[in-house]
């Protein structure tokens, strides 16, 4: 019996947790072959890597974001070889069953929740007798009939096999983001997520878990990304965790965590701080609204204040950067309420700010309930809400509108001066700068093509000038230090237009050649000779004094010399700027 398992991730550089767990469980008994490709790939190349395998048992690994695509590949395989047994599990075919068994009538068999030990004994069922009836957590037809098994109880995870011992694994380790998962469950109850539906939280063996971490690192992994619901429910397991992380890691490594930040306690965090090796972990938040009246309604138990001390006492100590996630679309948050949350998390400034919409996930509280809000949602995965009782789908172009620029101008962290100023100094709110922004972007059109990096600073300088703001000046020196210090080499061409006369540029090289401390202490211990000075460095002007604002932030309107140095030994871009006044010249060109 040749048994493949096989899912479509988003991503190349993503790994199923999942497939890896099936088949430890498996063996020795059964040998399985695992099968990832991604939602990208053609369907009619799966189907004939697949065909190639020449499966007698294909089994998928189903999620809201590969379900549609999983079905397009099922459809094929069973015309080309319809004797072949398929088998779907996971999240998005655990509920609403029923439907689903009319839906994919090309699939044998369902495996509902946790898969395990359901799926091998499946397979010691299509290797024998055939009584399927007798399999807890199986939905399949019989005669023509629906047959629904009741879930299986919760297995024991501290006898679970080890997912990450499998040789084929060891030369993409280092390519790839590798998932563990220390325990299964979530304490929560959120109505939007399929964790409130699982009661308990379940532990695995700890040491278990070290080895495998050990394991992962000496062959190769960089990062080890948590998939624990909440990693520090327990305060005691999760400083167990980050000691032994911190003692054992190989440097390179990353390790990402889902963190409930408003039960972190400021020690744990102080620890963190002073102990753990900068880079060496991140934190992945879901903050999703900060409407009491909204998260009540979802049964969601946060308190901001204690979340926002986490976040701000981690932000401090420079050792971790962090994800936070808002929902919108979540229960009676209009407009004007997610403008309010969206302002209240981003003054945080977290390294990422992740925009996403409520999708009515299938067994959720919210979709069971949709109705009392009116919610209308995409029929197929994702299942994505269009629009609610108090947020039109104006209202979600809106928001989607602010989701683009977001991605594109702060969490790429292309501008990050540019827009820090921007929504501090120039707009009321933040949300106002990327509100107005990412509508004046769609008008233009410009969501239907591409963009290189230039691009972007041309497009905001283009929509800048419609606001017709009068610190445009200024604006635009925070768009050419960012687009500066963000090079890793000398650009041959900028993307505004060069207006310093060769003669004044060459004025200015001269006098920094001749008295290099002109440029502060720092710049002249560079001891740069003539030709790596050109070679290697950009001169701006400023409109204002860069350094008194960096530490005060306050803007001086004082021009000013930029000189830029591109490092090719540390590579690294370093910024040294001062006062014109200084050179006693009177005019930059």
């Amino acid at each position: 019996m040749n048994i493949i398992c096989a899912t479509l991730n988003a991503k190349y550089i993503h790994t199923n947790l999942a497939l890896r767990c099936l088949k430890a469980y498996a063996a020795p008994e059964y040998e399985i072959e695992m099968a990832e490709y991604t939602i990208k790939d053609p369907s009619l190349n799966i189907v004939t890597d697949l065909y190639n395998k020449k499966p007698d048992v294909l089994g998928f690994s189903c999620y809201i974001w590969n379900i549609e695509e999983t079905i397009k590949v099922i459809k094929m395989m069973k015309k080309i070889k319809p004797d072949m047994k398929i088998i779907l599990g996971g999240p998005e075919v655990t509920y609403d069953v029923s439907d689903w068994l009319d839906r994919i009538p090309e699939a044998d068999f369902f495996v509902l929740g946790e898969g395990e030990v359901t799926f091998k004994h499946l397979l010691d069922e299509l290797n024998g007798e055939g009584n399927f009836e007798n399999i807890s957590g199986l939905a399949f037809r019989s005669g023509g009939q629906k047959v629904i098994n009741a879930q299986r109880n919760k297995v024991d995870l501290k006898e679970m096999p080890s997912p990450f011992r499998f040789e084929e694994d060891v030369p993409h380790l280092s390519k790839r983001v590798v998932y563990i998962e220390t325990s299964r469950g979530c304490p929560f109850s959120c109505q939007f997520c399929l964790s409130s539906i699982e009661v308990g939280v379940r532990y695995f063996d700890r040491e278990k878990v070290k080895e495998d971490i050990r394991y992962l690192m000496k062959n190769g992994a960089r990062t080890i990304k948590f998939v624990d619901r909440t990693f520090n429910i327990s305060r005691s397991y999760a400083m167990e965790m980050f000691q032994f992380l911190i003692d054992e890691h190989v440097p390179g490594v990353v390790f990402q965590f889902e963190i409930t930040a408003d039960i972190m306690r400021p020690e744990v965090i102080q620890f963190l701080n002073d102990n753990a090796p900068a880079g060496l972990f991140r934190f992945e938040i879901g903050v999703q609204s900060t409407n009491d009246d909204v998260n009540e309604l979802v049964m969601r138990k946060q308190n901001f204040q204690k979340l926002t001390r986490t976040v701000t006492m981690v932000k401090e100590g420079g050792k971790i950067d962090q994800h936070l996630d808002l929902i919108a679309g979540l229960p009676e948050e209009d407009y004007h309420s997610f403008k309010k949350t969206f302002n209240d998390v981003f003054a945080l400034r977290p390294e990422e700010l992740q925009l996403g919409f409520l999708k009515m996930l299938r067994g959720t509280g919210v979709r069971l309930r949709a109705d009392q809000h009116q919610y209308v949602y995409m029929d197929n995965a994702p299942y994505e809400i269009l629009s609610n009782n108090v947020l039109s789908f104006e209202d979600v172009i809106r928001i989607k509108q602010v989701e683009d620029i977001l991605e594109k101008y702060w969490n790429d962290h292309r501008m990050d001066e540019t827009i820090e100023y921007l929504v501090s100094h120039v707009y009321e709110t933040p949300f106002d700068f990327f509100q107005n922004f990412g509508t004046h972007w769609d008008e233009a059109g410009w969501s239907r093509i591409g963009h290189q990096l230039e691009d972007l600073f041309r497009r905001l300088k283009e929509y800048l000038l419609t606001e017709n703001f009068s610190k445009q000046v200024v604006i635009e020196g925070f768009m050419k230090i960012d687009y500066l210090q963000n090079q890793k080499y000398k650009p041959r061409k900028p993307w505004w237009d060069d207006a310093i006369q060769k003669q004044v540029r060459s004025h200015y090289y001269q006098q920094i050649l001749e008295q290099p401390a002109l440029m502060g202490d720092v710049f002249a211990g560079e001891k740069l000779a003539e030709k790596e000075l050109y070679k290697h460095t950009v001169l701006e002007f400023l409109p204002f004094d860069y350094n008194h604002y960096k530490q005060t932030g306050q803007i001086v309107r004082k021009e000013s010399l930029m000189l830029v140095y591109f490092d090719p030994k540390e590579l690294k871009t370093k910024i040294y700027t001062k006062p014109l006044e200084a050179f006693g010249l009177p005019v930059a060109n």
